[in-house]
């Protein structure tokens, strides 16, 4: 029995333990009541537990609860590593800061290349960590850079005793072929230097956690199909929770989503008939057609990042009191978070009315975006550039002219866009308004529209994995781990939409 030898391993006087955790199977369970045995009789020194993500570490926090904060301290790798930094902020030519500098910089990775570097050239740093953290706990490490890796091996070398928690088919962060193969071959290096075992119950799929059992033993089993790179067989044998839809995509544009009458009812009926469902799509662009696909019915889930928000912040820095440049930086955060706000709809008539001065009195349309267009010469900056989209979201609300067909996708990037002007400092505001986020970490909507990606971590009763062609699931490690990543999100019932035409090479099909 796995979960008994897994137990048992975690306490054992092993310097490293590797256990490869499948989706599902309890591995946030097995870290927690390790915790729990092993933390309180640490004495003056703490459990460490580090994860990628704030919402992980809430898990932990909740699991954990009971045992001492002096025993037991849970931070994502990246805040340890930024602490660290914090400390020695005037050797790694950092802000004393570094925290909100890699929230406004995008700036995380930068931060572990450096202080992987310094921690390599002064031992008694990583010593000094595992003195004070004799015990760490690492969860889903297979997603760590290597820089994050090498800073954990550091500690562990000075002693600290290491239990790593991943799983190789959830790797989804490497989309190039060489990249993902390199690193697999990382973790199959690290799990073949550890002491090993493998979680193999699904227990998100029991009775008592409201899911199908056979649905959860169909996901194993078509986990390790990906794994052997062999073809998943969607001819025979599913289990009645898993389901295929056939229907062609015939939107000619990329990332476009259009199927004709019939193949759209199944669909439909699919969505209309859950009142909890995921639905996820390989790209960001997909899950937009969607959206309007479904006319806008089902919300996006936007996740705990901001990509258009982050790139805006980019574009201000670049503005530098041109309003011009503020005009074509408001017009490209619209057009990446809202349907119905290009360049040729808005932003070329607001570009138009900076370079005349707003000469001439508009009416209407123009008008609506002459007054943009005030805000913008008055303050070329952030401040002009979040009031003016504070003012297009009114202008949306009372269907103004020009911008009644103007439909924010995400709307949590919107609002926090119109956050930036309460700031002097557009870069300060940002990493303030990231920071706070992550403290409040919003969940998902019951029925909710998202990539894969995004839903990495989450789980719903029902999920519908859409547009399974060869584009967006492709015949490699990282499309393999794409796709289990999406179906291992459900817990009662699954369905695969997959087109005729062009479906993707890691199936098998009719």
């Amino acid at each position: 029995m796995s979960d008994h030898s897994v137990f048992n391993l975690l306490r054992s006087d092993e310097p490293l333990v590797v256990i490869e955790a499948p989706a599902g199977c309890g591995k946030t369970y097995q870290g927690a009541e390790y915790a729990h045995d092993i933390a309180p009789t640490l004495g003056n020194a703490r459990m460490l537990i580090l994860t990628h993500t704030n919402a992980a570490c809430d898990v932990f926090e909740e699991r954990t609860r009971g045992i001492s904060r002096n025993a037991v301290e849970i931070r994502t790798i990246d805040a340890m590593i930024c602490e660290i930094a914090a400390v020695y902020h005037k050797v790694l030519d950092l802000p004393p800061d570094p925290t909100v500098w890699a929230y406004t910089h995008n700036g995380f990775s930068d931060v572990a290349a450096r202080v992987a570097v310094f921690i390599k050239k002064n031992q008694a740093v990583p010593a000094a960590l595992a003195r004070r953290y004799p015990i760490i706990v690492c969860d889903e490490h297979q997603d760590a850079s290597p820089d994050h890796h090498q800073i954990i091996m550091a500690i562990h070398g000075q002693g600290a005793k290491l239990r790593i928690f991943g799983d190789r088919m959830q790797s989804i962060y490497e989309s190039k072929a060489k990249a993902a193969e390199q690193h697999r071959a990382r973790w199959e290096a690290l799990v073949a230097s550890a002491a090993h075992d493998e979680l193999d119950h699904p227990h998100r799929w029991t009775k008592d956690a409201e899911g199908c059992s056979e649905l959860g033993e169909w996901v194993l089993s078509a986990r390790e199909t990906l794994l052997a790179n062999e073809p998943l067989d969607l001819t025979s044998a599913l289990p009645a929770s898993v389901k295929v839809i056939v229907a062609e995509n015939t939107s000619p544009a990329r990332g476009g989503y259009r199927v004709g009458w019939p193949q759209r009812k199944p669909l439909d009926d699919h969505l209309n008939g859950h009142e909890e469902l995921f639905v996820l799509a390989s790209s960001n662009e997909l899950v937009r057609s969607l959206r309007s696909f479904w006319n806008r019915k089902v919300p996006i889930w936007e996740g705990h990042t901001r990509d258009a928000l982050s790139i805006l912040l980019t574009d201000i820095q670049s503005v530098d009191g041109n309003a011009v440049r503020a005009a074509e930086a408001l017009t490209r955060f619209m057009s990446s978070i809202a349907k119905g706000f290009t360049s040729s709809t808005h932003g070329n008539i607001l570009k138009d009315e900076i370079e005349c001065n707003c000469g001439k009195a508009r009416k209407g349309k123009p008008g609506n975006i002459q007054g943009l267009a005030r805000m913008l010469l008055a303050e070329p900056n952030h401040l002009g550039i979040s009031t003016a989209i504070a003012a297009i979201d009114q202008f949306i609300k009372s269907s103004a002219a020009g911008f009644s067909d103007v439909k924010v996708d995400l709307k949590r990037e919107f609002r926090e866009a119109q956050r930036l002007a309460q700031y002097e400092d557009a870069s300060q505001g940002y990493a303030e308004i990231a920071m706070r986020r992550s403290v409040i970490r919003p969940k998902p909507l019951p029925k909710t529209l998202s990539t894969v990606h995004k839903s990495k971590g989450l789980e719903c009763s029902n999920t519908m994995i859409m547009h399974c062609d060869r584009a967006s699931f492709g015949n490699t490690i990282y499309g393999r781990c794409k796709f289990y990543v999406g179906i291992s999100r459900a817990k009662s019932s699954l369905v695969i939409v997959i087109p005729k035409a062009n479906p993707s090479l890691i199936f098998k099909i009719p």
